[in-house]
């Protein structure tokens, strides 16, 4: 199965992910480009994005990566740093990227609309022995 029609599979089982409304901008073996826009139900009490939202976002971008190698991966460990608030109507741009074809470890930046990096993410995949059909 191709990168591509893995992710597909994926994203439409996936009730958070779409209830994130997350746009696939490109998928790639080992690679993931998506976006979402940031509104009123993703933002805290400081009328920011909750934490919670730019790690879900990174997360989904990580597991299509992974995935998209063909075989069943799940997520190991992951980690994320904050690197700049996140506002009511910005729009966030993932890209994860495989560290190299052997590896299971993925980052992903994320980015707003005014290319500014605003969070870092990093995570280990756990690719299991089954394969995407």
């Amino acid at each position: 199965m191709s990168p591509e029609k893995i992710v597909q599979k994926m994203i439409s089982n996936d009730s958070f992910s779409n209830w994130l409304d997350l746009e696939i901008e490109g998928v790639k073996k080992g690679y993931c480009k998506l976006k979402a826009t940031i509104n009123k139900h993703m933002t805290n009490g400081f009328d920011l994005a909750h934490g919670g939202i730019c790690y879900s976002i990174a997360d989904s971008c990580f597991a299509f990566a992974a995935n998209s190698t063909g075989k069943i991966s799940l997520t190991k460990s992951a980690s994320i740093n904050y690197l700049k608030k996140v506002e009511i109507n910005d729009i966030i741009i993932a890209e994860c990227q495989q560290l190299n074809e052997n590896s299971n470890l993925f980052t992903v930046y994320l980015f707003n609309q005014r290319n500014e990096e605003i969070a870092l993410f990093k995570g280990t995949a756990h690719f299991t022995n089954k394969d995407w059909t």
